[in-house]
């Protein structure tokens, strides 16, 4: 085991190798980045980043020679403690993530902060797709892929990271790079790590001389195995090298680092479809297993009565889930081929293939994408909505093992006996049944105190069921980890188990590499440090650190992440922190870190399978900390809006003359030094800096029947276009030409310079005064609409989007993009633009599924539309971009590389994003319905 003596010398050295803001010593940093998705918890002693193989290479070379453990962590969607640390935890940073498509999209190369599904969303361009499908995959990354041996719902014994690795750039402990497709790298390793390959041609050697442990290895990868390493590799593979890159697959961590990898890629068929078949009993579901595997069948999963109840509320679900038998049991089975005749067939022989099973109703399988994708959705995201279902706060223990297809309708009935006989009544069961992979999940509440001696009773004759009844394995995909790590010896025998020690000794002589995981002679370490799971607030309690939601939020490389800010502030709130000075410590990091920096978009609600919204927290934790002048000065604001909108124009205005007559550096040193001097009161100033907005014209230049209520939000009347942009005219008098073009009367509610939704209010944590401002608005549009019969069209999305969630069903709102497309387009002539623009998705449009209506309406106005698949919520968050415009810039930090050359503009549906957009992409970004004016007519009128 590795000493963790020389930690202050580690933290010192390491600052000359790394910039700092990639070295975190700060509490708040180590906790919660020490946080991943198992049910253990470690607190590291310090958290370095590193953003390429060079930077890992050189902490990796000082943690060998100051003999100082390090742990790796991707995207912390592991689920069995083997990315969690007491000592260095080493971090894949943001610009780890470079990709290469190959062979016409039949090979990929992946560096290890590549997220899975971003990986899957290049390769589908070509047909094509990785062969691991984890449930996780739109969060995991490719280092936590391939070093846990994911695979998921895809025939884990085919196409799982060990079946589909082709070469791969590693790491080694003393930080030495071994390139596996390169020769010359291959030879200067041989040199240099001699008594390596010595001993692991050795280690094979001696497998292949005893049947005994040959014979076991090959049986056990007959079924999915990530028990302990790949002792498969030293018997499919002669060439040491080859044996090593293997290894890798699956060794979590414990061996080296995977820098690179290279995989091949399977096929991903345009057409599919899926079933969701219900049967009486987990045992009838068994039965269909062995029918299947004749057929084409890419997915069996299996959901019992519990995991079902569980989701039953979703939307797009069918309403009998909530009717079923007590013991139903579920089957979401798909299949896929390249052509609608293909897959009919397939069909066909699916459904008579199960024939002779008794069904609960008949096959009958999905016709249109949106079930389709709904059903996936469900099950990728069950392990946290059936967490969510736990009494508060109980711990979530998640279980995988794997039994023969022969004996499933006999094991997976012994599995709920036992899972009775130990009193976890309320235990789900759901997986990967063709593969005859099964997961569960319990939930103890260890502050019982049987509830301990219970667990260790359970786990144990778990041991006994899975290895000695039922020939199976303990852990099928999620990695050995710290839960099965005793157990290693227990499924494997100590013939192979003292092989799997040698290999570690050998491949890691100091043991600095995630000591403790994998291999482990506590014989309890699976019980201790248990993560509690505390109750908080009710709006995150159902909360299982999982880290599906952190793909999508801005502040992920600048702060925290939702799950981040989960964890601390349950820390605070439950007393996990040892000392009142450490409390004190962490509240006030919490206050920018957690508080501060948190964009409350909501993003983080769509990727959450249970929808946590994280920004509602921290809406609530803002409203609780307001004090009276804080409240009287909203009130003020609010009873006041339109002159209070008055001196926000003439201050943008004054701000556009010093513009024009002082040079740029000049304007940006003096914005920062009044920005600091005011503690970020007053906005930081930008050349993108919109000039005040002229006064709105409400005058209707058309008559008509048809007509439209048009409420401009306060932003776009206050904020005009700033000094760069070509066009001057305001977006008010735009959309009015627009709207007019297209033969429509525009109403204008009453009293407009004093109305606004309230948004600008609400996030701040001014409920009451945003309420009040959005029932004042309610009211007007209801007398300009005459109650709901005229379309009301607001010219930002993030208003709308709050419009829409919160006022009189008899309205019709809508934002641009929709609004376009409905009661524009047929009444105008598109003539397309020779010209590449940029679209940016605002987080209310993609709330709103408007994304791809977003592409449509652009692509009938320009001949090239390119949408940044890396670049999401931009990190304005209302007037965030002026007082915190690191957010902006963190969030954006992509987007300068994703615009070619031969973009002239971009376009999207919020002044305020716009401005951060145009700063950190070279090119100026307006309203959408800019592009719309510019490239249509009024239709001509038919004769």
């Amino acid at each position: 085991m590795a000493g963790k003596n020389n930690i202050s010398d580690f933290r010192k050295e390491v600052k000359a190798i790394l910039p700092g803001q990639q070295v975190y010593a700060e509490y708040i940093d180590r906790f919660a980045k020490g946080t991943d998705a198992g049910f253990y918890r470690l607190i590291p002693q310090l958290v370095v980043q590193v953003n390429n193989e060079e930077e890992l290479q050189k902490v990796v070379s000082l943690a060998h020679r100051l003999s100082v453990a390090v742990t790796f962590k991707a995207g912390g969607t592991s689920l069995s403690g083997q990315t969690i640390s007491d000592s260095v935890l080493i971090e894949i940073g943001p610009e780890f993530n470079r990709y290469q498509i190959l062979d016409e999209g039949r090979k990929i190369k992946l560096q290890p902060g590549v997220r899975g599904g971003f990986a899957n969303r290049q390769l589908a361009k070509y047909g094509y797709k990785i062969g691991p499908s984890p449930a996780s995959i739109n969060a995991a990354k490719i280092g936590g892929i391939v070093a846990n041996n994911a695979s998921g719902a895809s025939y884990g014994i085919v196409t799982n990271s060990y079946n589909t690795i082709e070469a791969m750039r590693l790491v080694m402990s003393d930080g030495t790079l071994l390139v596996t497709n390169d020769d010359k790298s291959r030879e200067a390793f041989a040199q240099s790590h001699t008594a390596l390959l010595k001993e692991l041609s050795s280690i094979r050697e001696l497998i292949l001389n005893t049947e005994s442990v040959s014979d076991k290895i090959s049986s056990k990868y007959q079924l999915k195995n990530t028990t302990g390493y790949g002792m498969n590799s030293l018997m499919d593979f002669e060439d040491p090298i080859d044996i090593l890159m293997h290894l890798m697959v699956g060794s979590e961590g414990t061996l080296g680092f995977i820098s690179e990898v290279t995989m091949n890629t399977i096929e991903d068929p345009a057409n599919r479809t899926c079933a969701l078949i219900f049967l009486p009993s987990i045992k009838d579901a068994a039965r269909c297993i062995m029918p299947l595997r004749s057929c084409k069948v890419s997915a069996a999963e299996l959901m019992d009565r519990n995991a079902l109840r569980a989701v039953e509320d979703v939307e797009g679900l069918p309403a009998f889930l909530k009717e079923l038998p007590l013991g139903t049991a579920a089957l979401l089975v798909e299949t896929a081929a390249h052509t609608a005749e293909e897959l009919h067939r397939q069909q066909q022989e699916i459904v008579e293939k199960l024939s002779e099973v008794e069904t609960l109703f008949p096959i009958v399988f999905t016709d249109n994408e949106k079930d389709y994708n709904t059903y996936w959705k469900v099950r990728k995201g069950l392990f946290t909505s059936a967490a969510a279902t736990r009494p508060g706060g109980t711990t979530c223990i998640i279980e995988d093992v794997a039994f023969p297809g022969e004996v499933l309708d006999e094991a997976l009935p012994e599995l709920q006996v036992l899972l009775d006989k130990h009193n976890y009544h309320g235990s789900v069961t759901w997986g990967h049944l063709l593969d005859g992979n099964i997961h569960f999940l319990i939930m103890p509440d260890f502050k019982l105190s049987w509830q301990m001696d219970n667990y260790k009773a359970f786990m144990h004759s778990l041991a006994d069921l899975v290895v000695n009844r039922f020939n199976g394995s303990l852990k099928a995909e999620h990695g050995t980890g710290r839960n099965m790590a005793p157990f290693v010896e227990y499924e494997w025998g100590s013939e192979v188990y003292k092989l799997m020690k040698q290999l570690k000794k050998a491949v890691d002589p100091t043991g600095i590499l995630n000591p403790g995981v994998l291999l482990n002679d506590d014989a309890e370490v699976y019980t201790k440090n248990i993560k509690p799971l505390p109750e908080a607030h009710p709006v995150v309690d159902n909360c299982i650190e999982c880290g599906f939601c952190e793909s999508n939020c801005p502040s992920r490389d600048l702060t925290l992440t939702p799950r981040q800010r989960i964890t601390v502030y349950r820390a605070l709130e439950s007393g996990e922190v040892d000392s009142h000075k450490e409390y004190k410590k962490l509240a006030k990091a919490f206050a920018y870190k957690g508080d501060e920096s948190c964009a409350t978009d909501g993003l983080c609600a769509l990727n959450c399978p249970v929808g946590i919204n994280t920004g509602k927290l921290i809406k609530d934790l803002r409203f609780e900390n307001k004090g009276s002048l804080a409240m009287a000065t909203a009130d003020f604001i609010a009873g006041n809006y339109a002159a209070f909108n008055g001196v926000a124009r003439g201050a943008l205005s004054f701000v556009g003359g010093l513009q024009r007559v002082l040079p740029e550096k000049l304007m940006e040193k003096g914005g920062s030094f009044v920005h600091r001097a005011s503690g970020r009161s007053i906005p930081l100033w930008n050349k993108h800096m919109p000039l005040g907005a002229k006064k709105v014209n409400t005058e209707s230049d058309v008559r008509s029947d048809r007509k439209v209520v048009y409420f401009p939000a306060c932003i776009n009347r206050m904020m005009g276009n700033d000094a760069d942009t070509q066009s001057k005219e305001a977006l008010t008098a735009v959309t009015k030409k627009l709207v007019n073009k297209a033969g429509y009367e525009i109403i204008y509610p009453e009293n407009l310079t004093n109305l606004c939704c309230g948004m600008s209010f609400d996030s701040k944590g001014f409920k009451g005064q945003g309420m009040n401002k959005l029932k004042e608005l309610e009211a007007a549009l209801l007398l300009a609409t005459d109650n709901g019969r005229y379309p009301v069209l607001c010219d930002m999305s993030p208003c709308l989007l709050r419009m829409k969630e919160l006022m009189d069903e008899r309205l019709n709102l809508m934002e641009p993009i929709d609004f376009t497309l409905v009661y524009l387009k047929d009444y105008l002539q598109f003539e397309i633009q020779d010209e590449t623009v940029m679209v940016h998705a605002t987080c209310s449009s993609t709330k709103m599924g408007l994304d791809n209506k977003l592409l449509e309406l652009a692509r009938l106005c320009a001949a090239e539309v390119i949408k940044p698949e890396k670049t999401g919520c931009c990190g304005w968050a209302g007037d965030k971009g002026f007082n915190l415009p690191e957010l902006n810039k963190s969030a954006l930090r992509y987007l300068k590389d994703e615009v070619p050359e031969r973009a002239v503009a971009g376009y999207s549906t919020s002044r305020t994003c716009e401005i951060g957009l145009s700063l950190h992409s070279g090119i100026n970004y307006q309203s959408i319905l800019y592009l719309v004016d510019k490239a249509t007519n009024a239709l001509e009128k038919r004769s």
